[in-house]
């Protein structure tokens, strides 16, 4: 129920984003929710390289709940890293109206 809740608030931010910046809605709503699980995916895979470099053998005992409460953070931190890099991506693309307003009838 967590999880759902978690792709709900994900999804909600980045389609407001895509809407701010006129872009498609659902698709970065659903760009975001796959970059937490390939967050997730990633780290789980590091974390265990990491278990089995320094104790092999010893990720069969780790409880699966524990290793997923333990992933959490990552996939938190791969979508708003994602949602900054769109952000300042957009931000910097955007037109200026004002500019775009001086230079009707320019003759350059």
């Amino acid at each position: 129920m967590l999880g759902l809740i978690l792709l709900y608030w994900i999804g909600k931010y980045f389609k407001e984003l895509a809407e701010a910046y006129n872009k498609s809605k659902w698709g970065f709503a659903i760009l975001g929710i796959l970059s937490y699980y390939s967050g997730i995916v990633l780290f789980s895979f590091i974390i265990g390289l990491l278990f089995e470099l320094f104790s092999p053998g010893s990720i069969e005992g780790v409880n699966d709940t524990l290793l997923g409460i333990l992933m959490l953070p990552f996939g938190i931190l791969s979508c708003y890293l994602l949602y900054k890099f769109l952000e300042n991506k957009w931000k910097k693309n955007k037109p200026n109206p004002f500019e775009s307003i001086e230079e009707i009838g320019r003759l350059d």
